[in-house]
């Protein structure tokens, strides 16, 4: 992003040339990472860019290109949640966050692929087909935030929105060799975005470096009173400490981050990065968070339970699918979300509907809600003695498209890294750092305390000076 704006400023390319050739490299992939894209309304807004350039405006996203995970609404754009209930939905408003970039003068080039609804981790469970790896075609690219990840790793656009349930930026970006930041909970606007577990979604962003990153949440941070979980607090520039040194800042390293389930090639690569965190002047720290192993129950039974509620409203009433066959309005409601919802979305409605039924609720949800806040407080006295966490983002690399998609629960267990951070509501940033089995990327994951971004970002920024995973490109 620092590159193609220093080319706008100097006026050696336009906001159009820009968007024309990140079009022509999109119309020209097999990713499948782009689900709508209008050219003449991303033109439009490219010249709109241009003429306020013309007029002696500047700004870092001023007619940058970028794309957006298909769950934020976007006016005149179809806003699809990658499944068939929203296959023909075009919003008639804007979400906070696609708010804030058009005011910034960055430039959308269209809305990408995901998991349906956001439920995923591989984006397998896409109404619109599975998304490919740039780095392996037959690798899943992570999710649900998969189209995003693949776009940017593709060089089709310098960064893409995304969102972060359970771990759906930092994963994919990981599996894809990008650096995915997830906000702290309620630091950006969730007005306008495809609800899937409202305690837990947050905006997020995934870009080429942790400069780019930074950029954007600075952007689309800020509270907005139509989201009642936005938190109140003065608007930062997340870029301020980017170029600091971390010599003394103490990183955190949680023994349960590197059990048995953590494979070989992954262990090496992260290993290799809090070396060279190490060689930066960090000290590295053993901590404990002795409940990570009961995140991902807690989480899939509170993440389900609020799917449940959030997903009644695709009833084939007031917009999205219906279906043709029903002869009174109870077949309307059943038929209608029986065709319009695909198998994992079935899966997570049913499992959310069970635990919050009478009898229940109080056995699972509720124990679930009290798990959270001791995992939440495993980090609280984390940082009591550290700056930084620091781990891996996933136990092993990207799989192979199809090879687990009858196996629910080994997907799931692959979010036992990512999960502790969601639950706990805490800022957590994927960088690239270095490759696993058959050359495919490994995300080293940093996890910083409630609003504490820019110091994350300037300890994800001091290992992108520290070494060059971050450049390297798919063939």
């Amino acid at each position: 992003m620092r590159e193609l704006r220093e080319l706008l400023d100097a006026g050696r390319a336009s906001a159009v040339e820009l968007a024309r050739e990140c079009l022509r490299r999109v119309a020209t992939s097999d990713l499948n990472a782009f689900v709508d894209v209008q050219p003449e309304r991303t033109l439009e807004q490219a010249r709109a860019a241009d003429e306020r350039r013309a007029r002696g405006e500047r700004g870092a996203l001023l007619g940058v290109p970028i794309a957006h995970k298909d769950v934020f609404a976007t006016r005149g754009w179809r806003t699809t949640a990658a499944s068939k209930m929203l296959e023909h939905y075009v919003s008639p408003f804007d979400a906070a966050v696609i708010e804030r970039l058009d005011a910034a003068g960055a430039v959308c080039i269209g809305k990408t692929n995901c998991d349906e609804f956001a439920m995923g981790g591989s984006n397998e469970h896409s109404h619109f087909g599975v998304v490919r790896n740039p780095w392996d075609r037959s690798a899943i690219p992570g999710g649900s935030s998969g189209g995003s990840a693949a776009a940017v790793a593709a060089g089709l656009v310098p960064a893409a929105t995304g969102t972060d349930t359970g771990g759906s930026v930092r994963q994919p970006a990981a599996f894809c060799g990008v650096t995915g930041l997830k906000p702290t909970y309620g630091r950006v606007s969730r007005h306008g975005i495809v609800a899937y577990a409202s305690s837990l979604d947050q905006a997020g962003v995934m870009a080429t470096t942790a400069e780019d990153c930074a950029v954007v949440l600075s952007a689309i941070a800020g509270f907005d009173a139509r989201d009642s979980t936005s938190v109140e607090r003065p608007d930062e520039d997340f870029t301020r400490q980017l170029g600091q040194p971390i010599d003394g800042l103490r990183i955190g390293v949680p023994r349960e981050f590197f059990g048995d389930g953590l494979s070989d090639d992954v262990r090496a690569a992260v290993e290799a990065a809090l070396g060279t965190l190490r060689g930066l002047g960090a000290e590295l720290v053993d901590v404990s968070l002795p409940k990570t192993e009961l995140a991902i129950p807690a989480y899939y039974v509170i993440a389900p339970a609020e799917a449940s509620s959030n997903l009644g409203r695709f009833d084939g009433v007031r917009y999205g699918h219906r279906s043709d066959r029903y002869d009174d309005l109870r077949e309307m409601y059943c038929n209608t979300r029986a065709e319009g919802f695909g198998d994992e979305v079935k899966r997570r409605v049913l499992v959310g509907t069970y635990v919050l039924s009478h009898g229940y609720y109080d056995a699972y949800y509720l124990q679930a809600q009290k798990l959270r806040r001791l995992i939440a407080d495993d980090f609280r006295r984390a940082f009591d003695s550290v700056d930084v966490v620091a781990g891996p983002v996933a136990p092993t690399v990207a799989w192979d498209i199809g090879s687990r998609i009858d196996d629910p629960v080994r997907n799931y267990l692959a979010d036992v890294y990512t999960l502790p951070a969601s639950l706990a509501g805490l800022p957590g940033v994927s960088v690239p750092a270095g490759f696993g089995e058959r050359e495919r990327p490994v995300g080293l994951q940093l996890i910083g305390r409630a609003f504490d971004e820019a110091r994350l970002l300037r300890v994800a920024h001091a290992f992108q000076q520290a070494s060059a995973w971050h450049l390297q490109r798919p063939a």
